[in-house]
C-alpha cells in the first residue's frame, strides 16, 4: 500500500509539473498554471480551426488576448466554396444581375403578371433570340478566385484598440501585408490576433469571405493574391 501510495502521488507531482496544480481547464487563463502549449490557437501551429463553404460568408471574433492568457491567438480558416450555389449575384462587365420572384397573378398599373415557359420560342424569331435563365452558379467562371477582406471593427476604447492588433496569414504561414487578399474555391489562410501590451485586450473583427469573385487577377490585385 505504501508503495503504491508513493506511486500515485509522484504521478500527481509530475502532472503538477507539466500542467501547474491548478485544475481550471478555461483555457483563457492557461498562462496562469503553464499549460499554455497545450491551448488551441495559442500558435500557428496549431490553431482554433473554422471553415466556409458559401459565400458570401461573414466571421466575427470577439474575445481578448493578452495577460493571463495567450498573447497571440491563430485561426485558420478553411475556404471550401461549393461552386453549385451562391448567396449573392456577382456581375459580369458591362451586364447587371437579374432577378425573377413569384408575384401576385392580378394587374399592377396597368402590368400583367408575365408567364416564363421554356417550351415555347425555342428558335430565333425577327431577328430576337431565345431567352436563357442562368442559375446563380459558380461553375462558370475559370481561374476562379474569391476575395478575403479582414476589418478590425475595434472597442472604441482608443488605449485599449491602440495595443490590439490582427493580421492575414498565408498558407505558407508568412505575414499578409495588407487587410484584403484573394484565395482559390479551395484554400485556406489565417488570421492572428496579437496583444502589444501587457494586459488584458478586448477585440471586436469581421473577415468577409467572397465580397468579389472573379476570374484570374488584374495586375494591380496580383499583391493580394495568396500563391497556390
Amino acid at each position: 500500500m505504501e508503495e503504491s501510495a508513493r506511486d500515485v502521488t509522484q504521478r500527481i507531482l509530475d502532472r503538477h509539473i507539466i500542467y501547474g496544480a491548478s485544475d481550471n481547464t478555461n483555457p483563457a487563463y492557461a498562462s496562469s498554471n503553464k499549460s499554455l502549449n497545450y491551448a488551441t490557437g495559442g500558435s500557428i501551429n496549431s490553431p482554433q480551426q473554422d471553415r466556409v463553404t458559401i459565400i458570401p460568408y461573414t466571421i466575427n471574433y470577439s474575445d481578448t488576448v493578452g495577460l493571463f492568457g495567450k498573447e497571440n491567438h491563430f485561426v485558420k480558416v478553411n475556404v471550401n466554396i461549393d461552386p453549385r450555389a451562391a448567396f449573392a449575384c456577382f456581375e459580369e462587365p458591362g451586364w447587371e444581375c437579374g432577378m425573377i420572384t413569384n408575384a401576385d397573378l392580378v394587374n399592377i398599373n396597368t402590368y400583367l403578371p408575365s408567364v416564363f415557359d421554356e417550351s415555347k420560342d425555342l428558335v430565333t424569331v425577327n431577328t430576337y433570340d431565345p431567352a436563357m435563365l442562368i442559375n446563380n452558379s459558380l461553375v462558370t467562371k475559370p481561374n476562379a478566385y474569391v476575395s478575403v477582406d479582414l476589418e478590425n471593427l475595434k472597442t472604441g476604447n482608443k488605449y485599449i484598440d491602440a495595443w490590439f492588433d490582427v493580421r492575414l496569414y498565408t498558407k505558407e504561414r508568412q505575414e499578409h501585408p495588407y487587410d484584403k487578399m484573394y484565395v482559390r474555391l479551395n484554400d485556406y489562410f489565417y488570421i492572428g490576433f496579437h496583444a502589444r501590451n501587457t494586459r488584458r485586450l478586448p477585440y471586436n473583427v469581421k473577415c468577409v469571405i467572397g465580397q468579389e469573385y472573379i476570374s484570374g487577377l488584374k495586375p494591380e490585385q496580383e499583391q493580394y493574391a495568396i500563391r497556390a
